[in-house]
């Protein structure tokens, strides 16, 4: 399908093109015309590309059917409707896009009318979440430029970055507002046509992801554009336009000013997409991943921590490939366990019990990272478990191999100290011991932990027999019976 289209845009571009400097007028029939704005336009000079029916691949058929639904409504109200962004990305390369967002000339309020049960999210965006059957349809209405809104409508911080913007434009200025070319095609079924205004399409051609505008200046309007990049990047094995790629290793600091809520959904989509061991090596090719987790970073020297890290993402990676189960906790933990590691050896040399050294460098090392990404409850519950876990699978003797199968979290600590050895950080041997247990029928069980018992390390040190009639011989040795005891 994509040897289809490059030859579709190898024939599109042998054509004389007839729309250029257009791109400020809808399509005849394609909905109700905006009012003009009260203050001069400030988008970039744009030539509009319109790829007909016959020289795409995209086919309506491949659209949600919840999709269409908003689209044919909005139109039918006298509104234009287009499919915009990673669905017509991921349409023309051949993918199966998750989701669909529409991009429209109505404001959220107008759209809100004509969608029961929709409702307006957001205030630094200001989006319509519109629901058909059991798919939400994320509308958008076209963005202007930022500075020509009034205060209440468009505000920066300090650095530059966008605090609110709903300033509304049209096709061309919300074309030109968009991020990546890539990520600024427009698709309507009035016609089932493409409408590019940044040379999208020729991006997708020579594979690269290119920013709209000035690189530095819309990284510091929304330093999560450099995250994006990469992750663009990664997963459609794109190669990073070099003047979009320049200014990221400078403004990675930038990424402190995010809300760590925001950044950890950011994580996730980067590192739990199935492209995690790639997306990786991008953010530290940038320098960005110090950023994120600083104190993996710090580790990262370490060979057996690097290994750790890449192996914990290579496995996500195939787990979701796979449509296997996963979890940030189990990522999480990998992540940060180096640093757990190397802060409880710390806290082990200078006196402190292992159990306890433990805790502590997990309290300390958790702490740090709140402050770059959050972790909800949910997930940091079950990373702790897992660390604390692993001080426990080496004593099987007795009644506790059995308890430990029993854990709800048994199976993520197994597999996580499967990823230690895989990573050089302890010795094997370990593991496959609960393997083999898992797998052994009952007698086999008890003979394993009798043979675990003998041959193993012990335990714990051998602190006596408890003498169980102490507590009577003592008040046996005390005058009068006892008696004159204040407990008595």
């Amino acid at each position: 399908m994509f040897n289809s289209l490059i030859s579709s845009i190898k024939r599109w571009h042998s054509k004389p093109k007839t729309d250029e400097g257009a791109g400020t007028q809808p399509p005849s029939g394609s909905g109700k015309a905006r009012q003009p704005s009260s203050k001069p336009s400030r988008s970039r000079k744009t030539s509009r590309v319109v790829v007909p029916r016959s020289d795409h691949c995209l086919s309506r058929r491949d659209v949600s059917r919840a999709a269409l639904t908003v689209m044919k409504r909005l139109q039918e109200a006298g509104f234009e409707a287009y499919i915009v962004g990673g669905g017509v990305r991921d349409l023309l390369l051949g993918g199966h896009p998750k989701d669909f967002d529409v991009a429209t000339d109505a404001t959220p309020e107008q759209a809100k009318q004509l969608f029961r049960g929709a409702r307006i999210v957001g205030r630094r965006f200001r989006i319509l979440h519109a629901r058909i059957g059991r798919e939400v349809i994320e509308v958008t209405t076209f963005r202007g430029h930022h500075s020509d809104g009034e205060a209440h409508e468009a505000q920066q911080s300090e650095h530059g970055m966008l605090l609110r913007d709903n300033v509304y434009g049209d096709l061309e200025s919300d074309a030109v507002r968009r991020d990546f070319t890539v990520n600024a095609l427009y698709y309507t079924i009035n016609g089932f046509e493409i409408h590019d205004y940044t040379g999208g399409i020729r991006d997708i051609e020579q594979r690269q992801i290119r920013m709209i505008g000035d690189p530095a200046t819309r990284y510091k309007e929304d330093p999560v554009r450099m995250l994006r990049a990469v992750r663009f990047a990664a997963k459609l094995d794109f190669e990073i336009e070099p003047a979009t790629a320049a200014p990221l290793e400078e403004l990675a600091p930038l990424l402190r000013n995010i809300a760590p809520a925001r950044l950890f959904d950011e994580v996730l989509k980067l590192l739990m997409s199935g492209y995690g061991e790639r997306t990786f090596e991008l953010l530290c090719e940038h320098a960005l991943w110090p950023h994120l987790f600083p104190d993996n970073a710090r580790q990262l020297d370490n060979p057996e921590a690097l290994a750790l890290t890449r192996q914990a993402l290579r496995n996500t990676d195939d787990r979701i490939r796979n449509d296997q189960r996963v979890t940030p906790a189990f990522l999480y933990a990998a992540l940060l366990w180096p640093a757990v590691n190397s802060e409880q050896k710390f806290l082990t040399e200078k006196g402190i019990p292992p159990v306890p050294a433990l805790a502590q460098a997990a309290q300390k090392i958790t702490s740090n990272q709140l402050v770059h990404t959050a972790i909800p409850k949910r997930f940091s519950m079950p990373m702790r478990e897992i660390w604390e876990m692993q001080s426990r699978l080496p004593r099987r003797g007795g009644e506790r191999a059995f308890r430990l199968m029993e854990h709800p979290k048994f199976r993520a600590a197994y597999d996580f100290l499967l990823l230690r050895e895989d990573s050089g950080e302890i010795p094997a041997g370990l593991g496959q011991w609960w393997t083999d247990f898992q797998q052994a029928d009952e007698e086999q069980r008890q003979q394993m932990v009798r043979d675990a018992a003998r041959n193993g390390p012990r335990d714990s040190k051998s602190r006596g027999r408890r003498n169980r009639g102490g507590r009577n011989r003592n008040r046996n040795r005390r005058p009068n019976n006892g008696a004159d005891h204040p407990s008595s």
